[in-house]
């Protein structure tokens, strides 16, 4: 069973002004400040930098990026502000609801 994308949303949201690392599916690491995220997990990042310019050069000009929620592989986030309990306490209560239905 899949968790709901709002869960996810919600927790997003709560990161926005951070700085977190957006690794796509290409292989191709962002690093950025996220300044928005949309229910389809779509993000926008500001003040970017790739760490590889060498596979891409092209991203060295790149300064913000829109990034599709469906070529995210993994987001990288500051372990400072991931609250693991309350992370897990949401999770648990998606999967009670998804079960009482």
């Amino acid at each position: 069973r899949k968790l709901r994308p709002m869960l996810f949303y919600s927790f997003f949201k709560t990161l926005q002004g951070k700085e977190i690392v957006v690794e796509l599916k290409n292989d191709l690491a962002i690093r950025g400040t996220l300044h928005s995220v949309d229910q389809y997990l779509n993000v926008k990042l500001l003040n970017v930098t790739v760490d590889d310019t060498e596979n891409f050069p092209h991203m060295q000009s790149v300064k913000n990026c829109f990034v599709r929620g469906s070529v995210i592989k993994y987001v990288q986030l500051p372990a400072t502000e991931v609250d693991t309990e309350l992370l897990q306490d949401a999770t648990r209560r998606e999967m009670a609801q998804q079960k009482a239905k």
